[in-house]
């Protein structure tokens, strides 16, 4: 579904008033976050796709690592998880044994238990995983919090869109397709381990997912009030990410993400169009995007190069302009 649609379906839903509730859906951030005891919060979140890659192991792997990513984007711990499948009857059981073993093993990897699940008969493959964590409140990571000055941290490269698409039209190379397997079957526990040290100094963090890495910029901004901007030669992409970008090898959704915050982007005229391409690229099981007191930006990319994290300095906070993104 685009991000206009359900905006737009999201908008005219009854809020539900509860001062429990800590987080919720009005600033379309990563995952929910309720109060249970006065140190004690839940973390809860629901993902699940098609196929991404033809191995279905592999993409038991990705299934997990990305419903796992929204609990860790909001400085949550998992805990429990529900698998949730779609599946033909009359599918190879081997293929659905692989996909949950897949799965099963990056839930262990993550120390979150699988208590259950829900199963149907589907035409089109889809398998998830509801995601259920803790978090103590004064802990809480959100996407409404960013302030001017902070710098802009991203912990994985672009391009998993791309390189997806370029996959079913039998255009991608076998080290195209490993590395973004790698990135996208690599937990963002060990980024966001890293970062809790700083726990004060990180003012706003989210997910780099669906709705492509300005998409979610674009919600950290609008949540918090505030403007960001973006070097374009700071971002790191997937080996063969700009070759599929200049191919024409793009994603459903990357338009759609496009248009959604056309009147809310300026890129500069120097900027590559493939890299504004992969700027809106959907990712699957993407980096986390955080903004840190500039005060600690070091440190946390210290902290992170120490876990074997990625650290790209790819931008800052201003204060609100129009429009609420620049890509210089």
């Amino acid at each position: 579904m685009s991000p206009a649609v359900l905006d737009r379906i999201l908008s005219k839903l009854p809020r539900q008033e509860d001062d429990r509730l800590l987080v919720g859906f009005a600033n379309k951030d990563d995952a929910a976050v309720f109060l249970v005891a006065e140190n004690l919060a839940l973390v809860q979140s629901a993902d699940f796709f098609t196929p991404i890659v033809d191995d279905p192991f592999f993409y038991g792997q990705i299934a997990a690592a990305n419903a796992l990513s929204d609990i860790y984007a909001m400085g949550g711990q998992p805990v429990t998880a529900l698998s949730l499948v779609c599946f033909p009857e009359n599918g190879d059981h081997n293929v659905l044994e692989q996909i949950l073993a897949g799965g099963m093993e990056k839930m262990m990897e993550a120390n979150c238990i699988v208590v259950g699940g829900h199963t149907v008969r589907d035409s089109e493959i889809k398998f998830g995983y509801a995601v259920t964590g803790t978090v103590d409140p004064a802990e809480v990571w959100s996407n409404d919090g960013a302030r001017p000055g902070d710098r802009l941290l991203l912990t994985k490269p672009i391009g998993t869109g791309v390189i997806a698409t370029a996959v079913r039209s039998g255009k991608a190379t076998r080290e195209w397709i490993e590395s973004a397997t790698q990135t996208m079957c690599l937990l963002n526990r060990d980024a966001a381990s890293a970062l809790k040290a700083l726990l004060g100094s990180i003012h706003s963090a989210t997910d780099i997912t669906g709705f492509g890495f300005l998409g979610h910029a674009w919600e950290m901004a609008a949540a918090s009030r505030v403007s960001l901007r973006f070097d374009h030669r700071k971002f790191d992409f997937l080996d063969g990410a700009v070759e599929c970008a200049r191919g024409g090898h793009l994603a459903g959704g990357l338009q759609k993400n496009r248009e959604f915050i056309a009147d809310c982007l300026v890129c500069a005229p120097y900027v590559p169009e493939e890299i504004q391409q992969l700027l809106f690229d959907p990712q699957t099981s993407g980096g986390l995007l955080v903004a840190v007191d500039p005060k600690d930006a070091d440190a946390a990319c210290k902290l992170l190069e120490e876990r074997g994290c990625r650290c790209m300095r790819v931008g800052e906070v201003v204060g609100k302009t129009t429009p609420l993104l620049e890509v210089f």
